[in-house]
């Protein structure tokens, strides 16, 4: 009787366990994702459907709330939160990324790529797994790439068909030294602004002129206060996909599989969007009182000496090499 009674018991503490195990694996993970886009912009759209995939493949495990246009601060802070892991998921792009690894640095050197098939080939293969061990290393998982766009020029004086109508311009770029120095190099007068003061800054004559890939153009109303549009399509960059290594660490197997499978699911989704919503915008952007021209991007390119050699030092001539190798 003794034997059985012991015999009993240990079954009875295997099953609970198993309770126990099986309800752990179960438990439901919440994940916090912060992006700078507004609401109504293809990546949020893509970043609703990663969530939507994610909580219907795991059967409501893994939940994915999002916040969208910097609710959890600017982009630079939500990607420090992300690497301390006060948030799970964010979407910078490569500029922001740069500072925790200069390898990210060389995406957006000046007239790199032929076209998106070529930016696809390139980000997709040889770049994730260079540049992957180095996000691993700062507490990150590089998911997968999504987009954000070739970036083009509009000013309010006059409208550019070679370098030389860029000459003397002043023109805001985003913080990042590889767009400073592409325009310095066509001969703009290059400031900073913050992008929420921007559209003021343009409506005054602060500045003459910015730069963006078409749909934060269309989507946050710069045709208003800017009359010419240039599709120089002179640097890209995209969103990345991460997620911090904590709370990727909190995920079963099959729900890291699933997560990953499903943001580059979403990132194709905003490339698709992106892909069809640029070649409507210039027309509506042209609807919207803006003059179009298509200057020569090899006549821009000859004048980027100078920016590659500052993007040289700044993200390591190795570096650089190495990208230029993969293109």
């Amino acid at each position: 009787m003794g034997m059985l009674s012991t015999m009993m018991k240990a079954t009875a503490y295997g099953a609970a366990l198993s309770v126990i195990a099986l309800g752990a694996a179960q438990a439901e993970v919440t994940l916090k994702l912060g992006h700078y886009a507004e609401i109504d912009h293809p990546a949020n759209v893509a970043a609703q459907q990663m969530a939507d995939r994610v909580a219907e493949r795991t059967n409501g495990e893994v939940k994915i709330t999002i916040f969208p246009a910097n609710q959890l601060g600017s982009p630079d802070e939500v990607l420090e939160q992300n690497v301390l892991g006060a948030i799970d998921m964010s979407l910078p792009t490569q500029g922001h990324l740069d500072k925790y690894s200069k390898k990210f640095a060389t995406v957006m050197t000046p007239f790199a790529f032929r076209d998106r098939e070529h930016v696809y080939e390139v980000l997709d293969g040889p770049f994730i797994e260079w540049a992957g061990p180095d996000l691993e290393a700062q507490g990150l998982v590089y998911l997968s790439n999504w987009d954000w766009g070739f970036r083009n020029l509009t000013n309010g004086v006059r409208p550019v068909n070679v370098p030389e109508d860029v000459e003397g311009l002043k023109l805001r770029t985003p913080p990042e030294l590889q767009l400073q120095a592409a325009m310095s190099a066509l001969g703009g007068n290059v400031t900073q602004l913050a992008f929420n003061e921007l559209y003021l800054a343009l409506r005054q004559g602060v500045v003459d002129g910015q730069e963006n890939p078409l749909s934060v153009i269309f989507h946050n109303k710069i045709y208003e206060v800017q009359d010419n549009l240039a599709i120089t399509q002179h640097v890209y960059n995209s969103m990345v996909s991460v997620v911090s290594k904590s709370s990727w660490d909190k995920l079963t197997p099959e729900q890291q599989a699933i997560l990953k499978e499903e943001s580059a699911a979403a990132g194709n989704l905003m490339r698709e969007l992106m892909t069809e919503e640029d070649e409507k915008l210039i027309s509506e952007l042209e609807a919207q009182g803006m003059k179009v021209t298509y200057p020569d991007r090899e006549l821009f390119k000859a004048k980027m000496d100078p920016a590659y050699e500052a993007i040289g030092k700044y993200a390591g001539e190795d570096n650089l090499k190495a990208f230029l190798d993969m293109l």
